[in-house]
């Protein structure tokens, strides 16, 4: 499979696994994240499915990565990173912001690319 045929499997990955974020926090306070173990893996299992395939669109499709530059690429992959390497260090503060918030924003943003794609744009 070559690289344009590998991208939109990939973006489609990442805008699925971001809405399994924000589905799986639910209503959920932090306080309640916070005590919760089994959720806290859940997520963050999920958040690095979304960056490791972010990571893999950056290595693979660097011309699409440029331009969309509204999509947090370095981010993406600064997290999985910390995560991969340090996740028993993980501010918990920022997953939980990152499933409540950047997730959905991101399952959006990927929908629009997903939506013009579909029709041929």
């Amino acid at each position: 499979m070559n690289a344009s045929e590998r991208l939109p499997l990939l973006l489609r990955e990442m805008r699925q696994a971001a809405g399994e974020a924000r589905q799986m926090l639910g209503d959920r306070s932090f306080e309640e994240f916070e005590r919760d173990l089994v959720l806290q893996r859940a997520i963050g299992m999920i958040l690095l499915i979304v960056a490791e395939a972010a990571s893999q669109v950056t290595a693979k499709a660097p011309e699409f990565v440029a331009e969309h530059p509204d999509i947090p690429w370095t981010a993406m992959r600064g997290m999985r990173n910390r995560m991969a390497h340090g996740y028993l260090s993980v501010n918990l503060r920022v997953v939980y912001e990152a499933a409540l918030v950047e997730a959905p924003a991101l399952a959006a943003t990927l929908d629009g690319i997903l939506n013009r794609s579909a029709q041929g744009e």
